[in-house]
């Protein structure tokens, strides 16, 4: 199918049964009253819970959909969508209503896309996670709101310059042929970090997400990552410089995913700015330093971009249906994005799934690791990649696999342990091979290993 013609397609699919939704402001109580209800009338598909507090103590909630609440099924890949990181910027909370309240009606409906959706993925969504900001944002309102009141949390943070600065150590790393993915944190990192931003990195540990999105507002464009430049540690703040990923043409296509299905944002001129086909490369528009989106990549298994979604950071409620409707089929069409390239479960000998192994994919140096219980999931394009996975106690096992455009390809791994021998059983059997043209076969064990990663 012609990619013009998939967004018409599903935008018609969601036509079906659209549910009168309530196109109002929700101040905090509001919210939380607005999430309830839906887990109210969906209890079997949705759960809520809260990841922490902000500084005024109000919780950070999330509501799940699932058909399985609060399980993480092997091979359902987890996805997360986060609103209201800057307190003003209030869009995308109320998008993020708007959608859970969506779900809910169209699974209750019988709508066979959204009940696949809900049945295959497992889906987090965070409406504010900067409840107090937005709290002194609504207060002024929409006509009289400052373009920064309410940006920042309640100690004055801005909550996308606070995450640990994980670029940094990978520019360096880079430099001498290091890691660019699972970076460790530094030792004093909770003591850098406001509540709300410790709460979303202990939540995004804890769960393998596969692919996110956080929203914003200022701008129409999807934004992907690397949002910092490695020349930002030499210049100014706003240089830009295209910054890509190992994962960059992937990352494009998450972002066109999003745009060519929104109503406006990939003609490209919004807001008296132009961006080709609506999407940018993060440094490319300015560098950023200490963002989420960067964070999620360089530390997580998750793919990020960042939406920027109204020139309006706080738009009139007269407006919110428009927008929904902009909006609506996008944020259905990139949850599914999480299904595609290639999953699986990796176990040894006797089916336990090993936790923790990396998954290599040949050509592209950033790896990504399995799960708790042994499944992984790896984002690619349609193409043959040769994969390896490895884990420590094991033999690295190498497969080559085909990705199509649709469902991901399943790629399974059984590793076997690594046979250790005693130092007495090596010296008998270095006695043994006292033939020198035999000696040159043989291939030590460590080097054995390293060819086949």
């Amino acid at each position: 199918m012609a990619r013009w013609l998939r967004p018409l397609v599903g935008a018609l699919f969601l036509l079906e049964g659209a549910a009168a939704l309530s196109f109002l402001h929700h101040r905090y109580e509001e919210l939380v009253q607005a999430l309830f209800r839906v887990q109210s009338q969906c209890p079997y598909v949705t759960r809520i819970y809260s990841i922490g507090r902000s500084v005024e103590g109000r919780h950070l909630y999330v509501l799940e959909f699932s058909d399985y609440p609060g399980i993480h099924e092997p091979l359902e890949p987890e996805f997360k969508y986060v609103g209201n990181m800057h307190g003003n910027e209030v869009l995308g909370r109320e998008l993020l209503l708007q959608l859970s309240e969506f779900l809910c009606e169209e699974y209750r409906r019988g709508n066979e896309r959204i009940t696949r959706l809900i049945h295959d993925t497992r889906i987090h969504i965070m409406p504010s996670m900067n409840p107090d900001g937005y709290e002194v944002a609504a207060k002024q309102g929409p006509d009289s709101n400052g373009y920064l009141t309410g940006r920042n949390n309640a100690n004055g943070v801005d909550l996308n310059r606070n995450f640990p600065d994980l670029n940094t150590l990978m520019y360096y790393s880079r430099e001498i042929s290091g890691p660019n993915h699972h970076i460790p944190l530094p030792d004093n990192w909770k003591s850098q970090v406001e509540p709300e931003t410790l709460a979303v990195i202990q939540w995004i540990g804890s769960y393998n997400f596969v692919l996110s999105a956080n929203l914003h507002g200022g701008a129409v464009v999807a934004n992907y990552p690397y949002d910092k430049s490695q020349d930002q540690r030499f210049r100014s703040h706003r240089r830009t410089v295209n910054t890509p990923t190992p994962d960059d043409k992937l990352f494009q296509k998450l972002a066109k995913t999003y745009s060519y299905a929104h109503s406006w944002m990939h003609r490209g001129w919004n807001c008296g700015d132009y961006f080709a086909d609506g999407i940018t490369n993060g440094a490319s528009w300015y560098s950023l330093s200490k963002g989420m989106q960067d964070f999620n990549y360089l530390y997580t298994n998750c793919f990020e971009i960042t939406l920027e979604l109204s020139c309006n950071k706080f738009p009139p409620e007269e407006d919110l249906e428009r927008q929904w409707m902009a909006n609506r089929e996008a944020l259905v069409a990139f949850i599914e994005e999480v299904h595609q390239g290639i999953k699986g479960m990796v176990s040894d000998e006797n089916n336990n799934g090993i936790a923790g192994a990396v998954i290599s994919v040949q050509g592209i140096s950033h790896d990504i690791t399995s799960g708790d219980m042994g499944d992984y999931f790896r984002l690619l394009l349609p193409g043959t990649y040769t994969v390896t996975a490895s884990a420590e106690g094991y033999q690295p096992l190498t497969v080559t696999t085909t990705v199509g455009p649709a469902a991901p390809s399943l790629v399974h791994f059984q590793l076997k342990q690594e046979v250790v021998r005693k130092p007495a059983e090596r010296k008998a059997s270095g006695t043994r091979m006292n033939n020198k043209a035999l000696q040159k076969k043989v291939v030590p064990r460590a080097t054995r290993r390293g060819t086949q990663r």
